[in-house]
């Protein structure tokens, strides 16, 4: 059940088979006539947090006013970005029917304006109601029974999304052994390209975690197969960038509200490039020191 939106105005997926289990790539047609600029583009989105009600505020917030602000932005670049990848709590706090069909009228001008949508999944969706309203019951058999998880074939990289949903308004995260078994076989297949690997729960190697519980062995996977580059998760609202040994961790702002004081909320554009991610973040308070911060990463 991989949950991909396609552009309005193409529907052309690609299913290919890994290891005997489906999983969904983006069609190489999708990139034609795209310069190579434009084919490496993605822009970055976390924790949206839409509600049914347009204007429910939370922690001073406007949800929606701020996914409206971020669309706007990534709808305005030339050339546009090639995909939209969310990185989970799409909705507010229950994953609600609502949301979804909120969520689902706000992004159409993406979708309108050439760009597929995909989605990982957090803490604060439902799977059902996600793929209910959102994908209309549509999505293909997942190769991980009861998680949504999609690999994006992209000119430069390959992009694999996990689900680390394990209860619907319950902090921690789980991926479970069935889908730690798949990425591993997934990765043991994916070698010829980098590996940009997203999830919703931050790494967090407390006792009691609040971010992803399998923390340790998800690094320990990932670092084992070098061609993955860089881990890219949501969930803390914190936008900041780090090492462990050779894969970058990128912990993604949220569009929605902040946690702490000073926190910049928005989102990243996202350049790829043959030796590795130019990453630009855009800030809902343009005054925001931040805004603009430009991060470079290189491939070991």
């Amino acid at each position: 059940m991989p949950v991909s939106l396609p552009p309005i105005s193409r529907r052309s997926f690609l299913v290919r088979s890994i290891g005997g289990a489906s999983a969904v790539f983006l069609a190489p047609q999708l990139f034609a006539g795209q310069t190579d600029q434009q084919a490496n583009r993605f822009a970055l989105f976390s924790d949206t947090h839409i509600a049914g009600d347009r204007k429910l505020v939370a922690r001073g917030t406007n949800m929606t006013d701020n996914l409206i602000q971020v669309i706007k932005e990534a709808l305005a670049f030339g050339p546009r970005p090639a995909s939209v990848l969310v990185s989970g709590d799409c909705a507010f706090l229950q994953g609600l029917a609502g949301d979804y069909k909120t969520l689902l009228q706000l992004i159409e001008p993406l979708r309108t304006g050439g760009m597929p949508i995909h989605f990982a999944l957090g803490n604060h969706d439902n799977r059902e109601r996600l793929l209910k309203i959102v994908d209309d019951g549509r999505s293909d058999s997942s190769p991980v029974v009861g998680k949504h998880v999609t690999v994006l074939e992209t000119p430069l990289a390959n992009w694999i999304l996990l689900d680390s949903l394990d209860k619907t308004n319950s902090t921690p995260g789980l991926l479970g052994e069935v889908q730690l078994h798949w990425l591993e076989q997934v990765l043991d297949q994916q070698k010829e390209k980098p590996v940009l690997v997203m999830v919703h729960h931050n790494p967090d190697s407390r006792p009691k975690p609040s971010g992803l519980v399998e923390t340790k062995e998800l690094l320990d996977l990932l670092s084992a197969h070098k061609q993955v580059k860089a881990l890219l998760f949501g969930h803390s609202h914190h936008w900041s960038i780090s090492r462990h040994e050779n894969l970058h961790l990128v912990n993604l702002p949220a569009v929605a509200y902040v946690f702490g004081k000073g926190e910049p909320n928005g989102w990243v554009d996202a350049s790829l490039r043959a030796d590795g991610m130019t990453l630009c973040l855009h800030c809902i308070d343009k005054q925001n020191p931040r805004d603009g911060q430009i991060v470079n990463l290189k491939w070991a």
